[in-house]
C-alpha cells in the first residue's frame, strides 16, 4: 500500500499507510469519516529520530531503487533511513548514516534527486544549498 513518513517537534518520525477503503471497512469498522473513502493508519515510528524539532521528511522517489528515508532539523543534522524488515503493517527501520552539522544552523529542506538515487539536496539557516553524494 501507500505510504507517507512525517516528522514532528517531538524529534519522530512516524509511518503512515494508506489503507483502501475495502480494507478500511474490513480492519477498522468505528473509523470516522465516508465509508468511502480509505484510511490512514500510523504502522511505524521512530521515537527518537533526531536530537530537535524535524523541519523536513523527504522518501526517495521508487525510482531510485532504494526507499530511504531522508530526515532534517533543528539538530543541524541530516539523517537517512532505511527499512530492515517487519511487515507493510509494522515495517522496522534502521539509521543507514547521518550528517550532523550538515549546515550552520537548522536544517531547514531535505529533498532526493527524483531520479538519481544518490543525490539529495540540502537548505539550512546558513543561506546555502548543498548537494550530497549518497551510496547504496
Amino acid at each position: 500500500g501507500v505510504r507517507i513518513v512525517s516528522g514532528s517537534a517531538d524529534c519522530s518520525l512516524a509511518i503512515w499507510k494508506l489503507y483502501t477503503a475495502a480494507e478500511k471497512k474490513h480492519l477498522f469498522p468505528d473509523a470516522e469519516g465516508s465509508k468511502s473513502n480509505g484510511h490512514f493508519q500510523c504502522v511505524g515510528q521512530l521515537p527518537s529520530a533526531h536530537e530537535l524539532a524535524i523541519y523536513s521528511v523527504h522518501c526517495a522517489p521508487s525510482r531510485a531503487g532504494h526507499g530511504r528515508i531522508a530526515s532534517s532539523g533543528a539538530d543541524d543534522s541530516i539523517n537517512i533511513y532505511r527499512e530492515v524488515g517487519g511487515t507493510s503493517d509494522a515495517p522496522l527501520f534502521a539509521l543507514d548514516i547521518s550528517a550532523e552539522g550538515a549546515h550552520q544552523g537548522d536544517v531547514n529542506c531535505v529533498r532526493w534527486h527524483p531520479k538519481d538515487g544518490s543525490t539529495l539536496a540540502s537548505t539550512g539557516d546558513d543561506g546555502t544549498v548543498r548537494i550530497w553524494r549518497f551510496s547504496v
